[in-house]
């Protein structure tokens, strides 16, 4: 079993607050996470899934005031959206009779409708955090780590199968899965074929700023449609829209999202790639390591950095552009390559912003400088550096 890094900001945070939200896409390792803080102290499960835990909560005020004195974990809340008003009691209660935070650690995999359904409930109340797929600093070990990370992804499944073929199968089931069950689950049906058609269509322009029009043409539908597939997947926590910098500097900004599909492996699924040495022949592979990059900066960041890519029409552009706490900026251009070289447009940018770091992330493991202000980094390295910042 690999060791989550959320694991103690987790159980800090269940010892701050009543309520804590643990959002994280469908395999993601959410209910394995919730078990092991379980497992620390009483605490009963519930999965809003499973009939018979359920039925538990046929009169749900009269079952969640007998677990007064335990944890309660809600898995899958999004399937009872009325529970959170009986949270929101339980929890005022408690407070007037002075009792103890960590009463409730509920789990979710929609995120922005989770936020919707909870924000008046319980505002002030819960406090949310995200667990992504596996990221470097969790996986480690062989120096191949980090390779086989990128190809396969981070879901669990995938990354600890036994085979490249076993993990992608594994994520091919898990598109077929979230395509014809899961997402029909969440409102009105949409076409499975269609909307697996826009995912991989994303797939193939990994990274690109987001183009509704040509991808309404491609569809053969309309560019509301577009966005309303967009909203769901980025709701799902499965695509990525990184926002421009949008700072008043006097400069003509790009204004459209970069794109990603957040986990590298469902990326590969979806494209048909097999191994390593497929991915390394094909078109994808660079705009695949940006996105790989960008998630594996952006999941061991500290808690508040916010992350944008910022691209003038001039040409200046910064490929994630991250800012921390104290409102300290770090820009990073991307290289896959073992001769990094900062592009004209990352200076010109970094000009524009005066950001208080400047990297080139690359694939390999040493660390020099690449001009007077700019360090060439390996992917690793940088990740442990941000995650002590």
């Amino acid at each position: 079993m690999i060791d989550r890094l959320l694991l103690q900001p987790l159980t800090t945070l269940l010892s701050q607050h009543a309520a804590v939200g643990l959002l994280g896409p469908r395999q993601v390792g959410k209910t394995t996470l919730a078990l092991a803080i379980a497992a620390t102290r009483p605490a009963v499960y519930l999965d809003l899934e499973t009939p018979s835990h359920l039925a538990k909560l046929a009169e749900p005020e009269l079952y969640l005031a007998m677990q007064e004195d335990k944890l309660v974990i809600l898995d899958e809340i999004q399937r009872l959206p009325g529970l959170f008003q009986t949270l929101r009691g339980l929890i005022d209660r408690g407070r007037q009779r002075g009792h103890r935070n960590g009463r409730f650690l509920v789990l979710g995999s929609a995120s922005l409708e989770l936020l919707r359904q909870s924000a008046e409930s319980l505002a002030g109340r819960i406090v949310y955090v995200e667990l992504g797929p596996f990221h470097l600093l969790e996986v480690g070990g062989p120096s191949g780590a980090s390779d086989r990370l990128w190809l396969r992804g981070g879901f669990p499944d995938s990354f600890l199968a036994e085979s490249e073929s076993a993990s992608l199968e594994w994520r091919q089931a898990f598109i077929r899965t979230y395509l014809e069950r899961d997402i029909p689950q969440l409102g009105p049906r949409l076409p499975a074929e269609t909307l697996r058609r826009f995912w991989t269509m994303l797939a193939h322009l990994q990274g690109e700023p987001l183009n509704a029009a040509r991808l309404a043409t491609g569809l053969g539908v309309s560019g509301q449609t577009v966005g309303r597939y967009l909203d769901l997947l980025v709701d799902l926590l499965l695509v990525r829209r990184l926002s421009p910098w949008a700072a008043n500097i006097g400069k003509r900004l790009v204004r459209s999202p970069k794109i990603y599909v957040r986990d590298s492996g469902l990326v590969h699924a979806l494209l048909g790639i097999p191994d390593l040495d497929a991915l390394l022949g094909h078109p994808v592979v660079g705009s695949s390591w940006e996105g790989f990059t960008i998630e594996m900066l952006i999941a061991v960041a500290p808690q508040g950095t916010a992350a944008y890519y910022y691209r003038t029409a001039a040409g200046a552009e910064i490929d994630l552009l991250l800012v921390l706490p104290g409102n300290r900026l770090w820009a990073i251009e991307i290289k896959r390559s073992l001769a990094p070289k900062p592009a004209k447009g990352f200076h010109q940018a970094c000009a524009d912003l005066n950001p208080a770091a400047r990297y080139v992330v690359f694939p390999g493991a040493e660390r020099f400088p690449v001009s007077p202000q700019v360090e060439a980094i390996g992917l690793c390295e940088l990740a442990a550096i941000l995650h002590a910042s």
